[in-house]
């Protein structure tokens, strides 16, 4: 059976264009920072995001993951939404690798309110953490792909410098916020000090992320890259198909994000199915099956007999997530499927 896979954007696959350019890639050793393909690709995310230098990382846990140790010390705090990727699918990287405590703040669609970020800020007190970092996921994964709005970005930013922090963005879909946001990606990030970016989710890359920063920010985060086994050889192989989906995979995303307004709208006339429309802003939708009496991954079960694919665990709420290779007429099959689960 060929199967209609909609659990996430991370199970696209490479373009034609990229198996090309992987298999004419020019490499050398990157460790020694002589693969020309990496450097390119690295110039090239640096450029875009507005930065001064960028480094390639194997996943966006690693990029992640090596900013907070880039950025903090151990026995410092950070503050973070409570539902974030770093703290919620990243293994507790957060304490067992860089030995810092995380204040979680509850959010509305993923993002803070920039004054209960300020009031989380530990006082000047020798009982208490430093406050040393900031984290924004921005668009937020759980909270159904949502943007933060860019006042929210500024004012966090802002705030943030004025108490002497730094701020991170896991930008694991960042392109989508700007496709969202009909802005220049630099712009959003420039509100913060490194971000991450994901090369393989909706940009179809087979594998990578990049961090951008600062010049003397990324010299101190290849150290901690390297700590972490990232420092990799003739990485090219993998540069090459980066460079092909920044300079063409970032400039399909409204198709994606139009498939998943159309999901969310059919899906949103099942009675028993409730989705929060307002969160329906790029590529993801999360739905609440409460009214069908099943869990996510009773629909995730019989949905993957009709040849669909989604997510889904023990509570009520099933993501469906569009991507390259999600085509108008697979949403709507999608939409045909549950309708008739529902009615069963």
């Amino acid at each position: 059976m060929e199967f209609i896979d909609l659990r996430s954007d991370t199970v696209t696959l490479p373009t034609q264009e990229m198996r090309e350019a992987m298999y004419k890639a020019e490499v050398g050793d990157d460790v020694y920072g002589e693969d020309p393909t990496i450097n390119k690709l690295e110039e090239m995310a640096a450029d875009m995001l507005g930065k001064e230098d960028a480094m390639f990382v194997t996943s966006g846990t690693q990029g992640n993951q090596v900013c907070v140790m880039t950025h903090t010390r151990p026995g410092e705090e950070i503050i973070l939404e409570e539902k974030c990727h770093i703290i919620t699918y990243e293994v507790g990287g957060l304490g067992y690798l860089s030995g810092v405590q995380a204040r979680l703040i509850k959010g509305k669609h993923g993002a803070m309110n920039p004054e209960d970020i300020e009031a989380a800020i530990r006082e000047d007190d020798i009982h208490q953490p430093r406050t040393s970092l900031i984290c924004v996921e921005n668009t937020h994964n759980r909270a159904g792909g949502t943007v933060i709005p860019m006042d929210i970005l500024r004012r966090t930013y802002e705030l943030a410098h004025e108490h002497g922090i730094s701020v991170h963005m896991d930008g694991a879909r960042i392109f989508n916020a700007a496709t969202y946001l009909k802005v220049p990606v630099k712009e959003i990030a420039k509100y913060a000090d490194s971000v991450m970016f994901c090369l393989s989710k909706g940009l179809c890359a087979p594998v990578g992320s990049i961090v951008v920063g600062s010049k003397e920010f990324i010299s101190r985060a290849r150290k901690f890259r390297k700590m972490m086994g990232g420092g990799l050889r003739q990485a090219g192989f993998l540069a090459a198909a980066g460079i092909v989906a920044l300079e063409k995979m970032t400039k399909r995303l409204q198709e994606d994000h139009d498939n998943a307004r159309l999901l969310a709208e059919g899906l949103n006339t099942i009675p028993g199915i409730k989705i929060d429309m307002d969160t329906v802003q790029t590529n993801i939708v999360i739905c609440d099956i409460g009214g069908l009496n099943m869990t996510g991954s009773e629909l995730s079960r019989r949905l993957f007999e009709k040849g669909i694919r989604v997510n889904g665990g023990n509570s009520p709420s099933v993501r469906f997530v569009t991507h390259h290779g999600i085509e108008k007429q697979d949403v709507e099959k999608a939409i045909e499927a549950v309708k008739l689960i529902a009615k069963e």
